[in-house]
């Protein structure tokens, strides 16, 4: 068993479409968060968080930190959403970490696929 694990309900995406994902920690040790990282390969565009665990993100946030304190049973549930257009296929690395005092203890990383 991975001490973090990310899960998406869906791996390829187009724009405008809701992005679910699941992070479950089973990491034994103190950690303060974690913090989900999206990276669009061939791009500069950025994919947007919109909720965690059913609560609404009111900023633009392209990089989502969730205290530990927010997480039921070490699990998070978030959406994102990518707004920008497309021109071609593009591969979206998806990583989680856990955090503790501002270090990454363990990570886990998905690829999906953008789709025009």
């Amino acid at each position: 068993m991975k001490d973090i694990e990310l899960k998406l309900e869906n791996m390829t995406f187009k724009r405008n479409e809701t992005i679910r994902g699941k992070i479950q920690v089973n990491y034994s040790g103190r950690y303060d968060g974690v913090v989900v990282n999206t990276q669009i390969l061939g791009s500069n565009q950025l994919i947007v968080y919109r909720s965690y665990n059913n609560k609404s993100i009111s900023q633009n946030l392209s990089r989502l930190f969730i205290n530990k304190n927010d997480m039921q049973q070490n699990s998070v549930e978030f959406t994102a959403s990518i707004e920008f257009e497309p021109k071609e296929i593009h591969e979206i690395k998806f990583r989680a970490s856990i955090i503790q005092e501002h270090k990454e203890i363990e990570s886990d990383v998905v690829f999906g696929k953008l789709m025009p």
